[in-house]
C-alpha cells in the first residue's frame, strides 16, 4: 500500500513541474505579445510650419539646412505657429545647422512678437497671433506618448492656404469657473481662418484678462473679449451680450440695399475707389464678416455707377489679390453681390505689399480707370501691418493716389513695442490733417464710419494726392529771342520748350502751359487757357516766330508775372522756366524777389554767353536746384530729364498737411 502511494505522489509531482514549466513558457509568450514597439521619430521639412501640424506636442526630426532665411521664423523664445519649426529650432539654440530632434509644444497666441538675431537666424516681428510654441531638445518625457505620425491640417480649399492647424473645440457651457478640455479633430481647410487654438482649452469668462501676456482664445478673439456667439456666422445676435444694434446680419431683409443713416453723397461724387482689405488670419472669420458687410454699406450709400463712383477690391495677407476691379460691376446691388462671395486669403498682413500691387496693377484702364475721376486707395488695417507702408505709400501718392488708412483695433502700449513701423499710417496717408485717418476702436463699431468715409472719399476739392508734379502746375516759359541768339538757336529753344511740355499732363483742369517772349520789348506768345490740349500747345509752340532784339530779362520776368500768372488758378502750383543766351540789360533782382513774393518758382536756364550769376539771383532758392547752365544750344535736349526731375522732387518733398 505504501508503494502505490508513494508512487501516485511522484506522477502527480511530475505533472505539476511539467505545467508549470508551460505556464513559464506561456508567460513568457505573452510578454513578447504586449511589448510597445520602438517609438519612430517622424521627420518634418524646413518649411513645415507649426500651425500647419495639429498634435498639441511632438517630438520630429529636423533635416540640415534650415539656417535659410528663407525659412521664415516670427518672435524669440515663444515663437508664432506661422514660423518654420525648424527655424525656430536653430534660431533658439536647441538646433545647429545639421538638423536633429527636436520637443515641440504648442501654447497660447500672444499679443505680439518681437524679432531679434540669434545663431545665424533672424526672426520677425509679428502682431497678435492665434497660437504659439516652444522648442526644446528632443528628450521624450517619462509617461508621455508621443506620435510616431504626425496630424496635418487640410489644405484642400482657399482658405487653408494659410497653413494654419484647423481645429474643432467643444463649446463649454457659459458661465464655468474651469476651462474645459478641447476636443482635436481634422477638419477640412474652409474652416482654417476660424479655428482655435491647437492645444488649449476654451478660456472661462473669468480667464479673460488683457493683462496677461498668453492669451488662450479662439481664433478671431482679442484679449479680454469672450466667444460668446455660438454660430460661426456673423449674425445681429440680440441674445448675445456683444452684439452691436447698429450691426446687421448679412442676410437681414431690413439690411438689404438700405444706406445708411447720414450717408447720402452728393450727386456729383465721381471717383474711382480701391478698397484694399485685410485678410490676414489674424481677424478671424467673424471679423472678416464685419469687414464685407462694411464694404456692402459703402458700395450702397457711393450708389455705383458709370456716371458716379466705381468700386473695385484688392485683398491682401501674404500676397494681394484683386477680388474685382472697377469695371467688374457697375451698380450697388451687382457689387454687394460680389462682395458677399469673398473669402478670406489668411496669412501675414502684408499692407505695404498690397498697396505697391494698388499702384502697380489696379489704376489702368484695363481695369475701369476713367482718368477724369480721382483714384482713391481706401486701406483697411487690422492693428498694424506685418511689413512696411512708408516706401510703397509715397510711391502711390506721387502716382496721384489718394490713400486713406482705417486702422482697427489699434495697438494699445503695451503692445507698440510689437508694430514693424511705428506711426505707420500717417507716413501713408496722403495728409497728415487728419482727414485721410480714421482710428476705430473696435471692429463692432466699423459700421458707424461708413457716413464719415462717404463723405471723406467724395470731397473730391480735398482729395490732395490726386495731384502730381505733372497735372497740377500752370507753366509760364520766358523765352529769350534777343539778337544773339540766332534762328536756327531759337528753334533749338523751342524744340527744348516742346520736349518739357511732352512731360506733363496737360488739360483745362491738369497742367496748363502759356509762353513769353522778349527782348527789349515783351510779347505775349499764348496765355493758359488758350490752349487745353497736348497737342494744341505743342502746335502753338512751332507756331512761335523768331523776334530779335536786345535782352531786357527783368523787364520780362515783370511782364509774365502780370500777363500770365496772374491768371494762374489758384489751386494750381506757379512755375517759370527762363531760357535766355546772355547777361540782362536791366536789373533781375528786384523782378525776381517780386516772383518769389507772389510764389512763384523759378527755374533760370542759362546757354552759352549767359551769366551763372545771374542766373541764381532768378532762380529760387536752392540755385543748386533751380539754375542750369548749357555750353551750348545742341545740348539743351540732354536737359530735359533734369529739369522735370527736380520739378518733381521739390513737389513731393512738400510737407504733407
Amino acid at each position: 500500500m505504501g508503494i502505490v502511494v508513494l508512487t501516485m505522489k511522484a506522477s502527480v509531482i511530475e505533472m505539476f513541474l511539467v505545467l508549470l514549466a508551460t505556464g513559464i513558457h506561456s508567460n513568457k509568450d505573452v510578454t513578447k505579445k504586449i511589448k510597445r514597439p520602438k517609438f519612430t521619430v517622424p521627420q518634418i521639412n524646413c518649411d513645415v510650419k507649426a500651425g500647419k501640424i495639429i498634435n498639441p506636442e511632438f517630438v520630429v526630426k529636423c533635416p540640415a539646412g534650415c539656417q535659410d532665411p528663407k525659412y521664415h521664423v516670427y518672435g524669440t523664445d515663444i515663437y508664432a505657429s506661422y514660423s518654420s519649426v525648424c527655424g525656430a529650432a536653430i534660431h533658439s539654440g536647441v538646433l545647429d545647422n545639421s538638423g536633429g530632434k527636436i520637443l515641440v509644444r504648442k501654447v497660447a497666441g500672444q499679443s505680439g512678437y518681437k524679432g531679434s538675431y540669434s545663431n545665424g537666424v533672424q526672426s520677425l516681428s509679428l502682431p497678435r497671433w492665434r497660437e504659439s510654441f516652444i522648442v526644446s531638445e528632443g528628450k521624450p518625457q517619462k509617461g508621455v506618448t508621443y506620435p510616431s505620425a504626425l496630424t496635418y491640417s487640410s489644405s484642400k480649399s482657399p482658405a487653408a492656404k494659410t497653413d494654419e492647424a484647423t481645429k474643432a473645440y467643444q463649446k463649454p457651457p457659459v458661465p464655468e469657473t474651469t476651462a474645459q478640455p478641447v476636443t482635436l479633430t481634422q477638419v477640412t481647410g474652409a474652416t482654417a481662418t476660424g479655428a482655435a487654438h491647437a492645444s488649449l482649452p476654451k478660456p472661462s469668462p473669468s480667464a479673460g484678462s488683457t493683462s496677461s501676456s498668453l492669451r488662450p482664445q479662439p481664433v478671431g478673439l482679442r484679449s479680454g473679449e469672450l466667444d460668446l456667439w455660438a454660430t460661426s456666422t456673423y449674425t445681429s445676435g440680440q441674445n448675445s451680450p456683444r452684439a452691436d444694434p447698429g450691426i446687421q446680419s448679412w442676410d437681414s431683409p431690413r439690411a438689404a440695399f438700405q444706406k445708411p443713416a447720414g450717408a447720402e453723397v452728393s450727386p456729383d461724387c465721381k471717383i474711382d475707389l480701391a478698397f484694399v482689405i485685410d485678410g490676414s488670419s489674424s481677424i478671424g472669420k467673424r471679423r472678416f464678416r464685419i469687414q464685407k458687410q462694411f464694404l456692402a454699406d459703402v458700395a450702397q450709400a457711393l450708389d455705383i455707377g458709370p456716371a458716379g463712383p466705381l468700386m473695385g477690391i484688392v485683398q491682401y495677407g501674404d500676397n494681394p489679390s484683386a477680388q474685382f476691379n472697377l469695371r467688374t460691376h457697375m451698380n450697388s446691388r451687382d457689387l454687394r453681390t460680389a462682395i458677399e462671395k469673398i473669402t478670406q486669403r489668411g496669412g501675414l498682413s502684408n499692407a505695404g505689399r498690397a498697396i505697391s500691387f494698388v499702384t502697380k496693377n489696379f489704376f489702368s484702364k484695363a481695369n475701369g480707370n476713367r482718368g477724369s475721376a480721382p483714384n482713391v486707395a481706401v486701406v483697411i488695417v487690422d492693428g498694424w501691418p506685418t511689413d512696411k507702408v512708408e516706401e510703397a505709400s509715397r510711391f502711390a501718392r506721387e502716382s496721384g493716389i489718394n490713400i486713406f488708412f482705417i486702422t482697427i483695433e489699434g495697438a494699445t502700449e503695451n503692445e507698440k513695442q510689437y508694430v514693424v513701423e511705428p506711426n505707420f499710417s500717417h507716413k501713408a496717408v496722403c495728409r497728415t490733417n487728419g482727414f485721410y485717418s480714421l482710428n476705430v476702436q473696435s471692429w463692432f463699431s466699423l459700421h458707424k464710419t461708413v457716413q464719415a468715409l462717404v463723405k471723406r472719399v467724395c470731397d473730391t476739392d480735398r482729395l490732395a494726392c490726386s495731384k502730381t508734379c505733372l497735372n497740377s502746375a500752370d507753366i509760364g516759359f520766358v523765352i529769350d529771342g534777343s539778337s544773339s541768339v540766332g534762328t536756327g538757336n531759337f528753334r533749338t529753344v523751342l524744340q527744348f520748350v516742346a520736349n518739357l511740355s511732352k512731360e506733363f499732363e496737360i488739360s483745362d483742369i491738369d497742367t496748363r502751359i502759356g509762353a513769353v517772349q522778349y527782348t527789349y520789348e515783351q510779347r505775349l506768345e499764348f496765355g493758359f487757357d488758350d490752349y487745353n490740349t497736348k497737342s494744341d500747345i505743342l502746335n502753338a509752340i512751332k507756331r512761335v516766330g523768331y523776334w530779335s532784339g536786345g535782352t531786357s530779362t527783368g523787364a520780362a520776368i515783370n511782364y509774365a508775372l502780370e500777363q500770365l500768372f496772374k491768371k494762374s488758378k489758384p489751386n494750381k502750383r506757379k512755375l517759370m522756366i527762363l531760357i535766355t543766351d546772355g547777361r540782362s540789360y536791366d536789373d533781375v533782382r528786384i523782378p525776381a524777389m517780386v516772383a518769389h513774393h507772389k510764389g512763384v518758382i523759378t527755374y533760370a536756364i542759362g546757354v552759352a554767353w549767359a551769366a551763372q550769376d545771374e542766373l541764381e539771383v532768378i532762380a529760387t532758392h536752392p540755385a543748386k536746384d533751380h539754375s542750369f547752365f548749357v555750353d551750348e544750344f545742341d545740348n539743351l535736349y540732354k536737359f530735359v530729364p533734369k529739369v522735370i526731375q527736380n520739378i518733381c522732387t521739390e513737389f513731393n518733398s512738400q510737407p504733407r498737411n
